[in-house]
Order: C-alpha cells, then structure tokens, then sequence
C-alpha cells in the first residue's frame, strides 16, 4: 500500500475537524429555562381587564375630590335623633362579612353602570338572569329529534329526511296537530 501524500493527510486532518458526528450534543441547551409567565386564555385576559377597570373606578360619588358640606338639616350623629341600639326585641347579630360583600357587590355594580357598561342583567354565577338569545333558535325532527332542514307545508311538522317525510304523510288527520301541539306550534280555533 502506497505512503499517503501530506495532501491527503490534510485532507483527512480537516474531515476529522469538521465531523459534526464527533461532537457530543445534548438533547436541550443545559442554560434553558421554561417560561415562567402562564398562558392565558382570553376569557381570563377579558375577566382580569374588567376586575382591573372596576377596582380602578373611585368607589363613592365624591371619592375625596371634594370635602362634603356640613349638614345643616339639624340631624347629628350624636345618638339622640338616631338611636343607637335597636328598640326591637331581636337579639341576632348583623353577618359583617355577609353585609360587606353586599355593599362591595352593589358599589361594584353601580360603578359598572355609571361608566357606560351595559345596564342589561350578565348572568353569573350568583345571577342566573340574563338577556334572552339573538342567535336562531335550533329546528328539530318533530318525529325523530334530530336536526330538522325542512318543514312539510301541508301539516306545518319539521322533519329531518325523505324517510321521515313519507312517514309524516301517512300519519292520520289529528296526529300532525298532536306533534305540533307537542312543540307548542299548533293552531287553536274558536
């Protein structure tokens, strides 16, 4: 075999130098970290805003911009015209706690309201009212239950294929208005 040529011998020299498959890399940067702020969703982006913007808003008419004027109607708080104690009989105690959340809840929503928020009731967890839907309401197979494309013009019952049609046709005279009587939809002569 013949000597290898000092050009070769560079040759081989810079292969060795430039093999990536000789250098040991670990799986992930040892200087990498997770991120520590959380995705949020944008319900909770849109909750926080608003919780921001409530708290931000001044919590009484005046809140400190003005000093209130002097009562001159002649009622004081000395105890005399106002009393105290309580003349009834009644020995329970007001709930602080309950009256607290009360009164933060009620100035939270009057705030709420004064700054140009909807006066139209948000449904809650603690308030179940709430604006009626502007969507379209879903139509229904008035025989099947499932989703309902057409609606027969002779007896006014929706229905979800031709197989379903065929039946609605062979039904008698009063069935249809008993279905539609069902959905509320029939007609009531006088």
């Amino acid at each position: 075999m013949a000597q290898p040529t000092p050009e070769a011998e560079a040759h081989q020299a810079l292969i060795d130098q430039l093999d990536i498959h000789s250098i040991r890399k670990p799986f992930r940067n040892p200087h990498w970290k997770p991120n520590q702020r959380r995705n949020k969703n944008i319900k909770t982006i849109l909750g926080d805003a608003v919780r921001k913007e409530a708290s931000l808003m001044p919590t009484q008419d005046n809140s400190g911009a003005a000093t209130p004027s002097v009562d001159e109607s002649g009622m004081s708080t000395d105890g005399e015209s106002t009393p105290a104690f309580s003349t009834s009989s009644s020995t329970l105690q007001p709930n602080l706690a309950q009256a607290s959340r009360n009164l933060s809840k009620l100035v939270l929503e009057k705030n709420m309201r004064t700054a140009g928020f909807s006066t139209a009731p948000n449904a809650t967890y603690t308030n179940i009212e709430s604006a009626p839907s502007l969507s379209h309401s879903k139509r229904y197979c008035d025989i099947t239950g499932l989703a309902a494309p057409y609606t027969d013009p002779k007896t006014r019952l929706r229905y979800h294929d031709k197989e379903i049609f065929g039946v609605i046709r062979s039904l008698g005279q009063g069935v249809a208005e008993q279905y539609l009587e069902a959905r509320g939809a029939h007609t009531v002569l006088k």
